[in-house]
Parts: structure tokens; sequence; C-alpha cells
């Protein structure tokens, strides 16, 4: 079995997945994993399938003619996932909303050598206020030679420069 991950994005409508699946199971392939989302009216997501070899070059035409139907593909190949050097942690990060926070956030992140794994984020109302409350979650990986209290310690300093509640634990589920 040959791996393809390939995203999607189109105008949001109903039946979008379906068609997607209905192509990958025409050609022989196994939907392995997804993340979806709607958005500003925009539908996105990225997916692993598995293709046999043999069917490889008809699925990919087959995803990439969905276009008459306004789903665009981009593909990319599955590489070898090496065995994790890291540790799961959850992130949660609540503020003000302000240009900049996921930068300044990930920057450090990066300094550590801590990989964003997942990341969700949005603006909302702050409850009393309605003033808008950015929120952050994200799983990370924490490189085996990081402690977790290092890592606390400059998030700590970074978040009372933001003035954001940040909050870290180990990953259980994983």
């Amino acid at each position: 079995m040959d791996h393809l991950i390939v995203t999607v994005f189109a105008p949001d409508k109903p039946g979008q997945v379906e068609q997607i699946a209905a192509c990958v199971a025409d050609h022989g392939g196994n939907w392995l994993e997804s993340r979806m989302t709607h958005m500003a009216g925009q539908f996105a997501g990225i997916l692993k399938i598995g293709v046999p070899a043999e069917s490889h070059d008809g699925l990919r035409s087959a995803l990439q003619a969905l276009s008459a139907d306004g789903i665009r593909v981009q593909f990319a190949e599955g590489g070898v996932e090496t065995s994790a050097a890291w540790k799961p942690i959850n992130m949660e990060l609540v503020g003000a909303d302000r240009p900049g926070i996921v930068r300044d956030v990930t920057r450090l992140l990066t300094e550590q050598g801590v990989n964003v794994e997942r990341l969700v984020t949005n603006v909302e109302p702050a409850p009393m206020s309605s003033e808008p409350l950015f929120r952050a979650h994200a799983l990370l990986g924490l490189p085996l030679t990081l402690s977790l209290d290092v890592l606390q310690r400059c998030l700590e300093t970074l978040a009372d420069d933001l003035m954001v509640e940040l909050t870290l634990k180990a990953d259980e589920q994983v």
C-alpha cells in the first residue's frame, strides 16, 4: 500500500466529504486519518489515504477531477513516520485577543525545539465584557531532552508579557 496525504478545500456545501470518500473507495483506497473543518464559508481538510500501488495514479487523477465540482486538492507523498523522540504535552492559552499571539508563542516553542503537533484556535466574546477573547488548544511534542518545568518557566515569562493565561500538562491519551 502506498500512502497519499491529500489536502482539500472548497466553498462549503453538503456532500463534499461523500464525494471525496466515494472517489477513494472507487479506487480501492482506504481512508486512514483525516482532519476536516468548516470556517468562514469554506471547507478544508487533510487526509491520509492508503492506496494499492496499481491504483495510485488513478486515484490521484480522480481526486484532481473533483475540481469540476469546486473541490481543489493538493498532494504530498506519505513519508515514513519515525518513532516518537518526544513526549506529548497539552497546552491551553486564554487571553485578550491581539495580533501576534500565535507568532510569539510558536517562536518560543521553536526556540526550545518543541513541535506543534496540533493547534486549534478561535476568538470569541469574553463572558462579561464581550471583548474579543483568544483561545488556543495545542498538542505539543516536547523533546525528551527538555523538561516540562523548563518549558513552563519560559512560557510563563511570555504569558506575563502577553497578559494571557497559559497551562501545560502531560497528555495521558497519547
